[in-house]
């Protein structure tokens, strides 16, 4: 079992990380979470445990993951990704089908890994847009 600091530096680690690819400087965080400069600078260094406010906070402003900041793991929602997998799957089999258009399995599994992958990150791709790519890989 590891030790609390071990947890709370590789916590500070990660939020240190989620600022950073915020662009953010640390001056910046600590005011946009309300607090001081010395406190959050704590909280990146692993001393001490950002209060739960402050990651709610953090998630509300930024979006930012807390499963990950607080776990090390992103957040996944097995059941409904999957069904949303399905679904695209089905709609792309269906435009294949009707459209006489062949593709190369790899091509097609190209097209649903990039549209699973926008999904995932919460960036929706509209079926126009993923026409234009089976257009652009088009045997």
């Amino acid at each position: 079992m590891s030790r609390p600091y071990d947890y709370l530096s590789a916590l500070g680690a990660r939020i240190a990380i989620a600022r950073n690819e915020l662009g953010l400087s640390q001056a910046k965080m600590s005011e946009a979470l309300g607090m001081s400069l010395r406190a959050y600078q704590s909280y990146e260094l692993g001393k001490r445990s950002i209060p739960v406010e402050a990651l709610v906070e953090l998630h509300r402003k930024y979006d930012v993951d807390l499963n990950w900041i607080l776990l090390g793991v992103e957040a996944v929602r097995m059941k409904h990704d999957l069904a949303a997998l399905e679904a695209f799957e089905i709609a792309l089999d269906k435009h294949l089908s009707e459209s006489g258009t062949k593709l190369r399995s790899e091509k097609r599994g190209a097209i649903a890994a990039r549209w699973y992958r926008s999904f995932l990150e919460g960036k929706e791709i509209a079926m126009d847009d993923v026409h234009t790519w089976i257009e652009l890989l088009r045997e």
